[in-house]
């Protein structure tokens, strides 16, 4: 099995962002040499999560609305620790924290509109992700 890791660091400058970083998992994905596998993208925090949806403004939009009613800023149990960022980990369970991808002939191989993002919840602050390719 070959495979390689890269890192990458985030650093918002607000509380919630969404960043498309598809031309970064491509070049990833190129330096990794491999053609034929998968690669997968994970968010290394608990507040942060990786998706893959369309890079369109008013969806963007609608999925940023869509989370804050499902988990909005407010007072959660979490806090007695001395957090205030119970919804930023709600968040990342409703988007999850990582992604499988397929590699097919050296390259990200997504549907025409696909488009990878990082998802940030608790941000301004630097945060990683991990990129793992990976062949058979």
């Amino acid at each position: 099995m070959k495979s390689q890791t890269e890192y990458l660091t985030f650093h918002t400058r607000r509380h919630r962002e969404y960043i498309r970083i598809t031309d970064r998992v491509e070049d990833v994905v190129a330096r990794s040499g491999i053609s034929e596998g998968m690669v997968l993208v994970s968010a290394m925090h608990i507040t942060a999560g990786v998706f893959v949806n369309d890079d369109e403004p008013g969806i963007l939009d609608d999925i940023d609305e869509w989370l804050e009613k499902l988990a909005p800023r407010g007072d959660y149990r979490h806090h007695r620790t001395g957090e205030t960022n119970g919804d930023s980990h709600l968040k990342n369970l409703l988007v999850h924290h990582q992604v499988l991808l397929p590699i097919t002939g050296g390259r990200l191989d997504l549907g025409p509109w696909q488009q990878v993002f990082y998802a940030e919840f608790d941000g301004q602050r630097p945060k990683r992700l991990v990129s793992k390719s990976l062949s058979g």
